[in-house]
Formats: C-alpha cells, sequence, structure tokens
C-alpha cells in the first residue's frame, strides 16, 4: 500500500501531462484523506480531453452516508476491482485517472523495525499512478465531492517492491503478497483514461527495474 507521496508541481503537470493544472493545486505532501491532484477524462466533453482535478485520496462511494468513511479507501487492489463495493462501479464505468507524484515512500521492515524509503523515477519525471476517481453527493448540502484512490498490484516478483512494507508473520515468504503501486507511461496515458477496460487490464503491469531511483529516506 501507498500512504504517502508527493504531487509533481504545476509546470510538471502541464509538461507531463498536457493538461492545465487546477487553479487551486495543493502543495503536498498528500496523506490519505488529504486533498490532492489526479487527471481523468473530462465530464460532459463529447471529444476526448485530459481533466485535472483536485479531489480527496480516498474515494467516496456512490452509497457512502458520509464523506468520511470508516473505513480506508486510498488504495485499490486490481484483482477486487470487479467485486469490491466501493470500486466496482467506477471500474466499470471506465472511471479511471491518472495520479502524478514527484515522489513517493514505502517502509520497509528489513532492519525488524520501519525504514522508509524514498522512491522517484530514475529519468527525472514525474510518476503517473493509475488510479480510480468518484464524483460523490453530499444529499444533505447537494455539494459534489472528487475522490480517487490509486491501484496496487502483486509485488511478490519485482525485485525492489517485494522488500517494502512489513512481512505478515503468519505467512511464508511466498505468500506475502507484497504490493506495488501501476506505473503508467506517457504512451499510454490516453488508453488509462479512455480505453476499453481490457485496454486498461493490459497497462496493469509491474514496472521495470530500471524505472527506480530508490533508497532509504535518511531525512529527519
Amino acid at each position: 500500500m501507498c500512504n504517502r507521496y508527493h504531487p509533481s508541481r504545476p509546470d510538471e503537470f502541464y509538461a507531463e501531462f498536457k493538461a492545465e493544472p487546477p487553479t487551486n493545486f495543493p502543495p503536498g505532501p498528500v496523506f490519505p484523506r488529504s486533498r490532492g491532484v489526479f487527471l481523468r477524462r473530462a465530464k460532459d466533453k463529447a471529444e476526448f480531453q485530459r481533466e485535472g482535478v483536485v479531489g480527496q485520496w480516498g474515494l467516496i462511494p456512490w452509497f457512502a452516508k458520509s464523506a468520511t468513511l470508516p473505513y480506508c479507501t486510498n488504495n485499490a487492489r486490481i484483482e477486487g476491482v470487479t467485486t469490491t463495493a466501493s470500486f466496482k462501479q467506477p471500474w466499470a464505468k471506465g472511471q479511471r485517472c491518472i495520479i502524478p507524484a514527484a515522489v513517493f515512500w514505502e517502509p520497509n521492515w528489513e532492519s525488524g523495525k520501519n525504514q522508509w524509503w524514498r522512491f522517484k523515477r530514475a529519468d527525472g519525471r514525474p510518476w503517473a499512478l493509475a488510479g480510480l476517481w468518484a464524483s460523490w453527493t453530499d444529499k444533505a448540502t447537494g455539494e459534489i465531492l472528487e475522490s480517487y484512490s490509486m491501484l496496487t498490484m502483486n509485488a511478490d516478483s519485482h525485485p525492489i517492491m517485494r522488500r517494502m512494507h512489513k512481512p505478515d508473520p503468519k505467512l511464508g515468504p511466498t505468500e506475502q503478497d507484497k504490493r506495488s503501486v501501476v506505473v503508467l507511461e506517457a504512451e499510454n496515458y490516453d488508453t488509462w483514461l479512455a480505453g476499453t477496460q481490457d485496454e486498461a487490464r493490459e497497462l496493469v503491469k509491474l514496472a521495470p527495474v530500471e524505472v527506480f531511483d530508490a533508497e532509504p529516506d535518511l531525512a529527519p
């Protein structure tokens, strides 16, 4: 699971994603239930356009009684997007998004205690992380709230990502189900935002090791 990241800068947003950054661009860092920026196919447009949106990191499902949820929805397991109540409607409707990130952090427990690692792209570009989005209407006020979730996938075979997160002592080394974010490349942005479900599924894969600039974060 990813629970902390820093968004790309507004100028990087336009340069990388060819969409205007929102005027209320949050500076970050972004934590679950705080506000961040995501990119989606523009709503209510006849022709395809990319749209930058500010929303809550933690998807608010259509059936929620309140925007404050008693459970966590900042990450969505790709294996459950067709069956999990919170995510199956956004997935079915093609409400896929891209989450721009300059850096994200993951916990490493190889020493027996948590050592945060920071992850950047080796080529210096911002990450484009795959996600789902939703719009939720507060029935009491009529306010429309935007929100999003970051997709994760199994990373047991990945040389770097399998080293992250605290091992479950009840499970063996081949049963841990370590997780990774889903990294998108520029040539696939529009397919992810506007393609079919099958086309989107083809893009859900572990990023090559060469993409990562990862190391322990020694900052206090």
